[in-house]
This record gives structure tokens, sequence and C-alpha cells, in this order.
């Protein structure tokens, strides 16, 4: 993508805040930016964060940390497109760009299962899974009003 070649060799750490010590922890991710503007995931073998730290040394990285206290709201979120709180540190024009492409670029999920089942099944599928994911959405807001700590309904 053109809008990050101007970023190429920096580094975007996203780090899940709050991730419940109840579930496996789960590692960082580290993305690196190709000099064609595409991320590029960096291995598991390295040092969780390493490339971020070092990066950060050089002004050049940029960390966002989601709000993964309620991992399956997280998870539903994101099928129904609402955005989870974050907190950005780092490079603001950096920052700027990843902002516009999380508010442009969405995933066309539809066009991928009409690849493998055809349209028609893919167009019905996306349907229900819309409206299973927004009701699943609605409960789990519902339901946190339920846990300590959550909003009460009044």
């Amino acid at each position: 993508m053109a809008r990050l070649t101007p970023f190429a060799g920096r580094s975007v750490l996203v780090h899940l805040q709050g991730w419940p010590s109840i579930l496996p922890p789960l590692p960082d991710l580290v993305l690196a930016i190709t000099p064609a503007g595409l991320f590029e995931r960096i291995p598991a073998a390295h040092e969780p964060g390493a490339e971020f730290r070092a990066a950060a040394e050089g002004g050049e990285a940029l960390r966002i940390e989601l709000d993964a206290s309620n991992p399956a709201l997280l998870a539903l979120g994101a099928l129904t497109g609402d955005k989870p709180r974050v907190t950005v540190q780092g490079d603001a024009a950096l920052a700027g760009e990843i902002n516009w492409l999380m508010e442009n670029l969405r995933w066309d999920i539809e066009d991928d299962l009409a690849a493998l089942l055809g349209p028609a099944p893919a167009h019905q599928l996306a349907r229900w899974s819309k409206a299973v994911a927004g009701a699943l959405a609605a409960l789990a807001r519902g339901a946190a009003s339920f846990q300590p700590g959550g909003r009460s309904g009044a």
C-alpha cells in the first residue's frame, strides 16, 4: 500500500492490554513495514518485542495497545465492526496512517467466501453471519452488566 511506503523499515507492535490472567497469555504481534508498504509479521522465533524495542530507541516504532479485558466482546466487535479502545504511543505520522487504514479498509469476507463457495451461498452466509454476530454482540454487551466491575443497567 502506497500510504505506508514512507515508513518502510519501521515497526508496529500490537499488544492486548488487560488480557484476563485466567486465559493463556498471548504474545505481542510485531509487524514490520516493507519497502512495498505492506505489513510483514516478524517471526515468533525472535524475542517478543525485541524489534520494537530496537526501533523505539531510534524513535521509529509505534505501539498499539488494544483493550482486551473482555476477549469475547473484543472478538464480537471485530465481527460487527465495533472498534475497541486503543492506546497509541510512538510516531504520530505513522499513527495517523494506521488510523486511516483502520477507518477505511474492510475485509470483504463475502468476496473471499465467493471464491470458495460461489456468489449466492457466500452472500447468504455473510448475511446470516452478520445477523448472528450482531445478536451475540448485543448479548455480550448485556452480559457485561452482570460481571463484577461491569456497567450496570440502571
